[in-house]
């Protein structure tokens, strides 16, 4: 592998250096190669430096730079992008890591919380008040990437996605003006955030509107790998309570102590319930998700809701090697459930697992036209990722969660999640937008004719 050592002019590197308050980490540095490191892996990208801004001054001075500089711009927030927007080669990272303060108004319902937070930190500040809004399955997740590009978790059925409860969003644009966009004031550029990605500029604030969630009856129950028991899941979800979360996945039997050893590493299917309505009613929940199918493992106990968020933490630390394809379904189509049981029956990995997002119920109540995500009409989103330890391993399992994508498609809608695309996924931005791409190519011709914001799935001015 050749190592790429980037340059930069000296004299206009003191003077961003002047400019910002934050650390600037350059190659040859002691912490250059943890600066440079992302959640995935296989991005092994060696940028020319490293800004890790502490306020919105940073952020305008460094994306000045860069566009001054005709320099490449990566903008890392919680790190997760799959596709390793978050580094570049030779180029700026724009690091939001050290912005992270939050403020909770319990009486307005309402949270402020800066680019570089994570889910952990919104759930811990708003939890104090028995507050949460949607936001992820991993607490790891950055709020700007998953906020951006619409934004699902175990709260979407109640509460709608990330992105529908945003109430306003401080916004470096590209050519380095400030602007806090609401619905009253940018309100082209409010759209555009609510599920346009990263195209339009830095967002330094997010403001979310906050929902009654506290204690939740919350955890996995595990089955064997079996289409009746998929199918029973799909009935589960359209009976429509919307205080139920449920998070089916499919996948290796992980060692964890209420599964069985002997279903450790074999197929599986699971339902990671989130049950946020009256605690008289757990009991129902438990027999309804015993219904199922043939229960081989369950730990579905009362707990505070940031609890539900970190469940899948230790089984996707930062440093795999991960590979993303997604889909959006009208319901789950037989043929889909076939092909969840044939490729789960050869998932690669423990790691490696295949999660249904339902996104009906409060999701289904926004216009396809109200934000920039669309895809009002699907029930459901898929995230398939072979998930290994290797490079090696990783790209030898490409063709597997390929395959596995091409026999999800004839029962699949034309696009899917931008946050589940991977980067040979860019000839889907059309449809992944569908009838909202053309507002959203003007709007990024009038706010970035340059392209300074491509280091995503770009919509192209």
């Amino acid at each position: 592998m050749t190592t790429y050592t980037p340059t930069l002019d000296h004299r206009l590197l003191e003077r961003l250096r002047g400019a910002v308050r934050g650390e600037i980490v350059e190659p040859g540095d002691p912490d250059y190669d943890e600066a440079r490191r992302v959640y995935n892996a296989m991005h092994d990208k060696r940028p020319a430096i490293v800004v890790r801004a502490v306020d919105a001054g940073d952020v305008i001075a460094t994306v000045d730079f860069a566009r001054d500089q005709g320099l490449t711009l990566a903008v890392r927030g919680g790190s997760h992008s799959v596709t390793g927007y978050g580094t570049c080669d030779g180029g700026v990272v724009l690091d939001l890591v050290r912005m992270r303060g939050i403020r909770v108004d319990p009486d307005a319902r309402r949270a402020w919380a800066e680019g570089g937070c994570t889910w952990a930190d919104v759930n811990h500040a708003t939890h104090a008040f028995g507050l949460a809004t949607t936001g992820g399955i991993v607490s790891t997740t950055g709020v700007g990437g998953l906020t951006t590009g619409g934004g699902m978790g175990y709260l979407a059925r109640r509460c709608g996605l990330s992105c529908d409860n945003l109430v306003s969003a401080d916004l470096v644009t590209a050519d380095g003006h400030f602007v806090t966009c609401t619905e009253d004031d940018h309100t082209d550029l409010m759209w555009a955030v609510r599920g346009g990605g990263g195209n339009y500029g830095v967002v330094t604030s997010f403001a979310y509107r906050l929902h009654p969630v506290a204690d939740i009856l919350g955890g996995p129950t595990f089955y064997p790998l079996d289409g009746d028991v998929i199918r029973r899941y799909r009935e589960l979800i359209a009976e429509g309570d919307e205080n139920l979360g449920a998070l089916l996945v499919v996948g290796l039997g992980p060692p964890v102590p209420f599964l069985p050893e002997r279903w450790h590493g074999r197929p599986l299917c699971g339902v990671v319930a989130c049950w946020t309505g009256s605690p008289d009613a757990d009991d129902r929940i438990r027999d309804r998700l015993a219904a199922l199918g043939p229960v081989v493992g369950r730990h579905v106990e009362r707990m505070p809701y940031p609890v539900i968020n970190t469940l899948f933490d230790d089984l996707v630390p930062a440093g795999l090697y991960h590979y993303w394809k997604g889909a959006f379904t009208q319901g789950l189509p037989d043929g889909a459930v076939d092909a969840f049981v044939e490729y789960g029956a050869t998932t690669p990995s423990i790691q490696s697992v295949t999660a249904v997002f339902p996104i009906d119920g409060a999701c289904h109540r926004v216009g396809p036209e109200d934000t920039a995500f669309t895809y009002r009409d699907a029930d459901f989103s898929i995230a398939l990722s072979p998930t290994l330890t290797t490079r090696e391993d990783c790209e030898a399992q490409k063709d597997w969660v390929r395959a596995f994508h091409r026999a999800l498609e004839p029962h699949s809608m034309e696009g899917g999640y931008v946050n589940f695309m991977d980067a040979d996924d860019q000839n889907r931005v059309g449809v992944n937008y569908r009838g909202n791409h053309a507002r959203l190519t003007a709007l990024k011709r009038r706010y970035d004719p340059g392209n300074l914001f491509r280091l995503n799935h770009n919509i192209a001015p």
